[in-house]
């Protein structure tokens, strides 16, 4: 599976949160210490994307492992922000390695990252696809689990609804198609952080105007908290409220 981070805070370098720490989300490419459900190393891709200053979004994502990447070290020492997502991955069998299948995903306005699977591929999912425009199942980055859930994501937003309740409700719809899928959503709009867990880890720390959540803790041990196994996380660099999802598996109604 994946490892994915999210920060809001005063602006650093890109080097700074991701490369420098210690078990930093470098170091869990190769190194990482929790990974449920398979794999053991993350070196099919990565992505950042981050927020600018006048607010756009810029993305970095290539189909190699972070570690063997000079070009991103450069870009990741010269560039600053204060809201960033990102994803090393560890590509379920069968499904491309590509750039276009590395989180995060974007519409410029969102960033979107998924740690874990959807189980019975693609067939699981295909009642909750044709929802979908036609040009937007043409238009997919990659023919991947988490493209697909990314789109069926990007949809619900566009309707208008609550960033919160539709990751919440994304959630409880796959759950119910494809029991047993692994579904830890990262969604951000550059001033919210809104996190899922179900069944892979997630912690998130919160210290003087900022916050962090990572799949692995990264930095200075002290103030990471582990969020519990199936719940949402709504952060912000002033609160961040847990509350739990076990009521929407199908299975416990």
């Amino acid at each position: 599976m994946c490892r994915h981070v999210g920060y809001l805070g005063p602006a650093m370098t890109l080097a700074e949160l991701l490369l420098e720490p210690v078990h930093s989300l470098l170091e869990q490419t190769w190194a990482p210490n929790d990974m449920r459900g398979g794999g053991t190393i993350n070196a099919d891709g990565f992505g950042v994307g981050w927020y600018r200053p006048d607010g756009g979004v810029a993305r970095y994502r290539a189909a190699v492992p972070m570690w063997t990447d000079e070009s991103f070290r450069q870009t990741a020492a010269d560039v600053r922000s204060g809201a960033v997502v990102a994803a090393v991955r560890s590509a379920t069998a069968g499904m491309p390695v590509t750039p276009g299948a590395c989180a995060p995903f974007t519409d410029d306005t969102w960033l979107f990252s998924h740690n874990g699977r959807v189980t019975g591929w693609p067939d699981s999912l295909a009642k909750l696809a044709a929802r979908l425009e036609v040009v937007d199942l043409l238009t997919l980055e990659a023919a991947t689990d988490s493209a697909l859930l990314w789109a069926l994501l990007r949809q619900r937003l566009a309707n208008g609804e609550e960033p919160d309740r539709a990751v919440r409700e994304l959630v409880c719809e796959v759950v119910a198609a494809a029991p047993d899928s692994r579904l830890n959503l990262l969604l951000s709009d550059g001033a919210r952080l809104i996190a899922t867990t179900w069944t892979h880890a997630l912690w998130v720390r919160r210290a003087e105007a900022s916050v962090a959540v990572a799949s692995e803790p990264f930095g200075p041990e002290a103030g990471w908290v582990e969020v519990p196994d199936r719940c949402l996380l709504v952060a912000d660099t002033t609160d961040a409220r847990v509350t739990s999802l076990s009521e929407l598996s199908m299975g416990e109604r």
